[in-house]
């Protein structure tokens, strides 16, 4: 070819320069093209690996590094915008990394606004990490005001190549700058190169037309001719060698100038090749041949670089990524130095054991916008924040389902200590030692022993006068309520099965009904007899001991085919209630096992004992005017006036606590024991006055004269009238005693 211009193009406006293949159409034109005209370039391919791979090898070293929450700066300008933009397209994409700020650098930044860009970081605390795509100039600026904040050890960089391994960036700020990770493109020294370049001078490199504009600013003098070089005044000999006369270190894009070069003689050999097989040079194919067929050629290259890797191109024209990493760490010596701890090779390779982070921090500093929450709460998400979350406790009987959700345990589960899973709630009953059930445990053995001592003193002295006058019959069948009563208070504390549940159902009411049927019979008789008596001395019918038995006996037998049907109904069964003691902190709810009795068949199941029982206290109150001595009706109605206080007090303890987590405890306490003192009532009033006197006074268990029911009827009649004021007595009787003391009931015979 007559003239074959080939211009490959390094863009003095980047910190770190692509190379750029920039091919104009290829003609034999003597007059090079100027380069600004864009539009005689049809496409370009880069062997600098392009941002995205610098940005993609930040991605996965914040990701090895466990950091979620972390900032961006940028100097204003093609280089560090398109490199944040592609680290935050890229951070997208990857998932789990979130942007907390990102902050430019405008042109010719002042001081303070690299003192503002610091202070707007500060805004965001816990993002530590920051992502930093600037000029030498900025990363100084940038660690000068983080100094000047106060801020040295707290912010963790990670440097682009702009930084890499360089030290003007950060001398006389290498406290700043301690920990950060640098990356920077693999590269080679080329050995001939440096021979080459240190041999050049202005006398065998004139055809470059920047050389001169280089040797001024390389040796800090002024050339006679054209020079731009005004800061200085000593002059330029030309005897400077590169080197000798001035420091010197092989630019560390030398590698990917040379392969640039290799890379468009390999694709226009391989284009000529195939287009001209027979005609030397460049042939009218190739002249005609459009940008895209070259670039098509450059794309297929592969060859072995100047640093001996190879040398291949993607299909958007990239060449491979293949970066070292680098951290600013102090040695032992307490210098600091860059010291290699990985690379990147189209994937991370990190030593993490390798690095050192600021104030001597063992573990890897955390960025991150949460710290996780602890076991057992789960993350409330922040809209539009994915990185960020407020922790919130799975409270109640919630356990810790995911990350970011909690469940509420089954009915009968708790959730653990640390709220990560569910556990069954332990089952309670009441126990025989706890201080609810020694109290009505005591009582009733008290009782129990009492009520044996009765009845074995009246069988004792069954034929005596006191016995046969209280109605042996009766007695025996009420000692038995009594005895029943207290029998319930074990059943009760019992530990529930099968058995003690249809128990409890039977005696839980058969005590009082037995008690108070006896007594509602014997107030009956009483009434009938002195109410019959007023008005005919034929005694009335149903009177004597059998019909006395019979009729209580028919009371009571209510009572038992009630229990049938609740059996036939709702067989007795244990439940376990988790209910009753569910309380508000879970580690204290218990399971309550139980017999399946309702509150509501409790107090049915008493009912009728309860009715029974007031019907007994009208007739005692009927029978109050009976003489004190005449046979039981005084203390048979201060017996029933007592019992009807106890059980009107039980009865708003028992509902009253029917909502408290004490309520096993409480209620079977109560109804133990005012049973127990309904029948230490009964018991003390009825019948200790009578063995006492068996006992301790057996003179006075004498026979008393044998009286009539006319006899009987009458006394106690005038007994009645003598109880009136002397003004309501008719014909102004005056008050007299009566002679004899009615101790023997005639109709006990």
């Amino acid at each position: 070819a007559k003239s074959l211009n080939l211009y490959i193009t390094v863009p003095s406006l980047s910190p770190t320069p692509q190379l750029f293949f920039k091919i104009p159409q290829i003609s034999y034109a003597s007059t090079a093209p100027e380069l600004s005209d864009d539009r005689r370039y049809d496409f370009f391919s880069r062997v600098v690996p392009p941002d995205s791979f610098q940005a993609q090898a930040m991605v996965d070293i914040i990701r090895a590094l466990g950091w979620t929450y972390v900032s961006t700066i940028a100097s204003e300008g093609s280089y560090g915008e398109k490199g944040v933009e592609a680290f935050t397209q890229l951070s997208k994409e990857a998932g789990g990394i979130c942007i907390a700020q990102s902050l430019k650098i405008p042109h010719n930044p002042k001081v303070e606004d690299y003192d503002k860009v610091i202070q707007q970081l500060l805004e965001t605390q816990h993002s530590r990490a920051v992502i930093i795509f600037a000029s030498e100039e900025d990363i100084r600026g940038v660690l000068g005001a983080t100094k000047r904040a106060n801020q040295v050890g707290h912010f963790l960089w990670i440097g682009s190549d702009s930084w890499g391994a360089k030290s003007s960036p950060i001398q006389q700020l290498e406290d700043v700058a301690e920990g950060a990770v640098t990356v920077l493109p693999k590269r080679s020294s080329i050995k001939g190169f440096d021979e080459y370049f240190t041999a050049l001078t202005l006398e065998n490199n004139r055809r470059n037309v920047w050389f001169a504009e280089f040797w001024e600013e390389n040796f800090d003098c002024r050339l006679l001719s054209a020079s731009k070089k005004e800061d200085t005044s000593r002059k330029c000999t030309g005897q400077e060698r590169i080197g000798i006369d001035s420091k010197y270190e092989q630019e560390g894009k030398v590698q990917f100038v040379i392969d640039a070069v290799y890379a468009m003689a390999h694709a226009l050999h391989n284009m000529q090749r195939d287009l001209c097989p027979d005609h030397p040079g460049v042939c009218p194919q190739m002249e005609s041949a459009e940008g895209k067929t070259l670039l098509k050629y450059i794309r297929n290259t592969s060859f072995n670089g100047s640093a001996g890797t190879s040398v291949v191109f993607n299909k958007n024209g990239d060449a491979p990524g293949r970066y070292d990493l680098f951290q600013f760490q102090m040695t032992n010596s307490s210098t600091a130095e860059y010291k290699v701890v990985g690379q990147w090779v189209e994937s991370l390779q990190l030593r993490l054991e390798d690095l050192q982070w600021p104030d001597g921090e063992q573990e890897v500093p955390i960025s991150v916008c949460s710290l996780p929450c602890k076991t057992g709460e789960r993350k409330k998400k922040v809209k539009g924040m994915p990185c960020c979350w407020h922790c919130e406790l799975c409270d109640g009987y919630q356990y810790q389902y995911d990350e970011t959700s909690c469940r509420l345990c089954a009915y009968n589960m708790r959730p653990n200590s640390n709220r990560t899973a569910c556990q069954p709630i332990p089952i309670v009953k009441l126990e025989w030692h706890s201080p609810w059930a020694i109290i009505p445990v005591f009582l009733a053995m008290l009782g129990i022993i009492a009520t044996i001592f009765v009845m074995a003193t009246f069988i004792r002295y069954n034929d005596t006068p006191i016995v046969r006058a209280s109605g042996r019959e009766l007695s025996y069948v009420l000692l038995t309520g009594i005895f029943l009563c207290y029998i319930i208070t074990f059943l009760m504390i019992a530990k529930p099965d099968v058995a003690v549940c249809a128990f409890r159902r039977i005696f839980l009411g058969l005590g009082m009904c037995i008690s108070y049927a006896a007594l509602l019979t014997k107030t009956n008789r009483i009434y009938r007899i002195f109410e019959q008596g007023k008005q005919t001395v034929t005694a009335p019918r149903f009177i004597s001991p059998t019909s006395q038995i019979a009729i209580t006996s028919s009371l009571i037998c209510v009572q038992l085919l009630g229990v049938l049907v609740w059996f036939a109904v709702d067989p007795p069964n244990t439940i376990v209630d988790y209910d009753e003691q569910k309380t508000i902190n879970p580690m204290l709810a218990r399971g309550v096992l139980k017999c399946d009795i309702t509150d509501l068949q409790i107090i049915c199941s008493l009912g009728y004992s309860i009715l029974l029982m007031v019907t007994c206290t009208i007739y005692a109150i009927k029978t109050r005017d009976v003489p004190e001595d005449f046979n039981e009706a005084k203390p048979i109605g201060f017996t029933m006036y007592t019992t009807c206080i106890v059980w009107l007090a039980f009865i708003p303890i028992f509902f009253g606590t029917a909502q408290s987590a004490e309520k096993l405890y409480i209620q079977t306490t109560t109804l133990t024991i005012s049973m127990n003192l309904s029948a230490s009532v009964a018991l003390g009033m009825l019948y200790m006055p009578k063995v006492y006197i068996i006992i301790f006074h057996p003179e006075l268990n004498v026979q008393k004269r044998k009286r009539s029911f006319k006899a009987v009827v009458t006394a106690a009649t005038m007994s009645s009238r003598l109880s009136q004021k002397p003004n309501e007595r008719p014909n102004g009787e005056a008050k007299t005693e009566l002679c004899e003391n009615p101790a023997a009931d005639p109709m006990s015979k």
